[in-house]
């Protein structure tokens, strides 16, 4: 029907309407000559007489069906309403016709004719619209998905396979042309008519089918095992896309819409790890629970963990309005009154002071701080203020309002730091070890909790290299040899409340990140998982360029965990204890008043100077790059940063 079909389709709609009338007119002398049949019992010529019943039927039935819009309809579309509008439109032509043909009593037209032939005409006008219906709606359809039905197989035969394959048997996007699976007793058998084949043979598969997408069901698979089938298949220039979670599978959440493409995060997750939480819910669960910084990245995400848990109040502490407000309104239509946000920096200490007195809490998680390394390095005193100083000031206060834990988030920066923020957490640290050491660390149970990069957080280099591959590039990396550690932030913040719960007083926990990533390796998969290729020596003509631009003001090139090198087992097998130099706390607490006073005097060498004294792990990379400074007193500082202040000045 193609070769009907198509040319139709094709003709301006004035065109179509002219062929249906003429379509109309022939059926009326079709069903006028079968009337004559069945009223004569034998064919009668269609000349003389006969021709003005013909003639009649034509003049009446083509008004009164323009008058019904029976040639305004879209015949692709043709369905149950067309059907009725042609009953109506057939019924009141055959009250006219029967009245005119019965009444008048033409010669040689029996009036059976004015009752017989109205009947026919609606069986073969409804049919001819049926029919045109069939024909040009399915080819119409077949035009206009066939550019974007996709070719696809499903990795993975298992029930969930089965399930995805069932589902997407209706579906407008792909065509699932079989099943890849590495059981080999499967292979070359039929699972709901789809073929299984062999995933050694992909390459043919592919090219014999045309395959252009692959959609991944094997939810149970080792983060190995699902890495290297993905690399595979991205090298063959296939399209990706994965199904949610597991647990949302098993809940029967799971829907066709949940499909999305496989991104750099489904390739960096590790496998799961069971979590114990029961002592969690002991901590938690009914109690009065503190979350500084709880619009941040950290921050948001332990505000959902610990609402889950059930906790009496959850106070939610931040600076920035806008980032209270968003985490509050995230989670305030299923919580409701159990969430209190307070507007609050950690450096007042008036403010903290009121809230813990007033609210009595008894675990904080301390996730306030600057963390960008380049920002801080350009802004060292705001940074020391709100990493150290604040650290100290709402860790005392907890102290003094009988908080019972403290948990401080920290960061791989912190371990011999050559910048301005890893070398101020690393002293936050030492803030803690050394109040735990106190009598305040009888009345509360100070605890860090040391972990790499989170994918998917304001500071992360994944949403960065995704914005500039939309740009169409360039990737900007600053040595191609650097490497980081990363986890996703739900599995950050689900270790560090275990960590926080384990705690026994001034441990540093550190959280098992896995092997750490090369950055330039992750630039490639990421263009390579958009669909695109990468621009090198190799590839004059490729899609993204990565482009070199040199380490930043106290960048390293990898991070560690680990000061010392033997880190202590713990109950939980992600989180190790690291044993750690600390300092007496009378000597912190002498060295954060000069601190405190150098900021307020603006000494940022002074100040740098000090940090590098109480942090000896310290070795800064870089000269005082501070924009204030750099203005004030710009012979004292060489790097080119300076230039670039005067352009701007």
């Amino acid at each position: 029907m193609k070769f009907i079909a198509e040319p139709l389709l094709a003709l301006p709609r004035a065109w179509k309407r002219t062929i249906a009338i003429g379509v109309d007119i022939a059926l009326c002398a079709l069903t006028v000559w079968l009337a004559y049949y069945i009223r004569m019992g034998e064919w009668v010529p269609m000349n003389g007489r006969p021709m003005l019943a013909i003639g009649l039927s034509v003049v009446l039935a083509i008004p009164v069906f323009a008058a019904f819009g029976l040639y305004r309809i879209v015949f692709r579309y043709a369905g149950a309403d067309a059907i009725t509008s042609c009953a109506i439109a057939c019924l009141v032509y055959g009250l006219g016709y029967s009245t005119l043909v019965t009444a008048y009593g033409f010669e040689f037209v029996p009036r059976t004719i004015g009752l017989l032939q109205p009947a026919l005409l609606f069986i073969a006008v409804a049919a001819s619209r049926s029919f045109a219906g069939f024909v040009l709606g399915k080819r119409y359809y077949e035009l206009r998905s066939a550019p974007s039905k996709a070719r696809t197989l499903i990795y993975g035969a298992g029930a969930t396979g089965r399930q995805l394959a069932e589902a997407m048997a209706i579906s407008r996007e792909m065509r699932i042309v079989g099943f890849l699976d590495d059981d080999k007793s499967l292979h070359n058998n039929r699972i709901r008519r789809l073929r299984v084949y062999d995933p050694e043979k992909l390459e043919k598969v592919v090219e014999r089918f045309g395959i252009t997408e692959v959609l991944l069901a094997i939810p149970t698979a080792r983060r190995g095992q699902r890495t290297e089938i993905i690399d595979r298949l991205n090298r063959l220039g296939l399209r990706v896309r994965t199904l949610p979670g597991l647990m949302d599978l098993a809940h029967g959440t799971f829907q066709i819409s949940d499909l999305h493409d496989v991104t750099i995060t489904d390739l960096l997750q590790r496998d799961p790890v069971v979590y114990d939480n029961g002592e969690l819910y002991e901590h938690i669960t009914g109690g009065v629970i503190l979350v500084t910084g709880a619009g941040g990245s950290i921050g948001s995400e332990l505000c959902r963990q610990i609402a889950a848990l059930k906790p009496r109040i959850l106070l939610l502490i931040d600076r920035s309005e806008y980032a209270l407000y968003a985490i509050h309104n995230e989670l305030q239509p299923v919580y409701g009154d159990t969430l209190v946000p307070l507007l609050a920096s950690v450096t007042d200490r008036v403010r903290m002071d009121v809230i813990l007195r007033t609210w009595r809490p008894q675990m904080v998680f301390h996730a306030a701080a600057y963390k960008h390394v380049p920002l801080v390095e350009h802004n060292p005193l705001e940074g020391l203020r709100n990493n150290v100083l604040g650290t100290a000031i709402v860790a005392e206060l907890s102290a003094q309002h009988d908080v019972r834990d403290f948990v401080l988030i920290s960061t791989d920066k912190a371990v011999r730091p050559t910048n301005i923020m890893g070398a101020s957490k690393r002293l936050a640290e030492l803030v803690l070890q050394g109040l735990s050491q106190t009598e305040a660390g009888t009345r509360t149970c100070f605890s860090m909790v040391r972990f790499g990069n989170v994918l998917g957080s304001s500071g992360s280099v994944v949403p960065l290299f995704t914005r500039q591959i939309k740009k169409g590039g360039p990737i900007t990396i600053t040595h191609p040899d650097i490497t980081r550690y990363f986890m996703t932030i739900p599995e950050a913040v689900q270790l560090v409340l275990q960590a926080g719960a384990m705690a026994k007083g001034g441990e540093v926990f550190v959280l098992d990140m896995g092997e750490p990533v090369r950055i330039y390796d992750m630039a490639r998969n990421m263009i390579r998982l958009s669909g695109l290729t990468v621009r090198d020596a190799a590839r004059p003509d490729g899609d993204i360029e990565i482009r070199i631009v040199g380490l930043r003001p106290g960048e390293k090139l990898f991070e560690e965990l680990l000061i010392g090198n033997s880190p202590l087992p713990t109950a939980h097998p992600r989180i190790m204890k690291a044993t750690e130099h600390n300092l007496p706390w009378p000597m912190v607490r002498e060295q954060l008043e000069r601190l405190s006073c150098m900021i307020e005097a603006s000494d940022v060498y002074g100040a740098r100077k000090l940090l590098q004294h109480m942090v000896v792990e310290f070795t800064p990379t870089s000269d005082v790059v501070d924009w204030v400074t750099l203005v004030d007193k710009p012979a004292f500082s060489p790097s080119p940063d300076v230039a670039l202040l005067s352009k701007m000045l």
